[in-house]
């Protein structure tokens, strides 16, 4: 599968792509033992740190990474299906809101991703060149089901340097 070109994706997410190797899916899938490996490194007590007055703790912003890789891999297959219709954008903050992400554990965040994304690489591999190249339209933008796959990646890997650079 080829990287997506610019007009597959709205510019907000060329941060996250530039991330990604040329292999999206082994690194999809390396990503789906690495993360939650590196989640279990994090003690427990560190979990409801926040680094900053206004920012989610540890376990918020693994909650947010969650609800991303759900509402992305819901995209890839509505988009891959050749469903037309609009896909609207989310908040994350308000999901955030209204999870209750403290409740958790950072065991069970790390094994709920793990799977998910698990069961999105069943989704991700069954599509061929012509559905990955379809184009839909999310938060009123234009996206492939190609670009997507690159946005999960790379929305992880944000997200880890995040919590290595300013949490941990």
């Amino acid at each position: 599968m080829n990287r997506p070109k610019a007009d597959e994706y709205p510019l907000f997410y060329k941060g996250y792509i530039d991330t990604v190797k040329d292999d999206v899916l082994t690194e999809l899938e390396q990503q789906a033992e690495s993360f939650p490996l590196f989640l279990k490194g994090i003690p427990e007590v560190k979990a409801s740190f926040a680094y900053a007055e206004g920012k989610w703790t540890i376990k918020e912003l693994v909650g947010h990474v969650i609800d991303t890789e759900r509402i992305m891999a819901y995209r890839l297959l509505r988009i891959s299906r050749n469903d037309t219709t609009p896909l609207a954008g989310f908040e994350e903050n308000h999901y955030v809101a209204n999870a209750h992400f403290s409740d958790r554990s950072l065991i069970s965040m790390a094994d709920e991703f793990a799977t998910v994304r698990k069961a999105n690489m069943f989704l991700i591999k069954s599509l061929n060149e012509e559905e990955l190249g379809r184009v839909g339209i999310a938060n009123e933008k234009p996206i492939s089901s190609g670009a997507l796959l690159f946005i999960m990646a790379g929305h992880l890997n944000h997200h880890r340097r995040i919590l290595q650079e300013r949490y941990l």
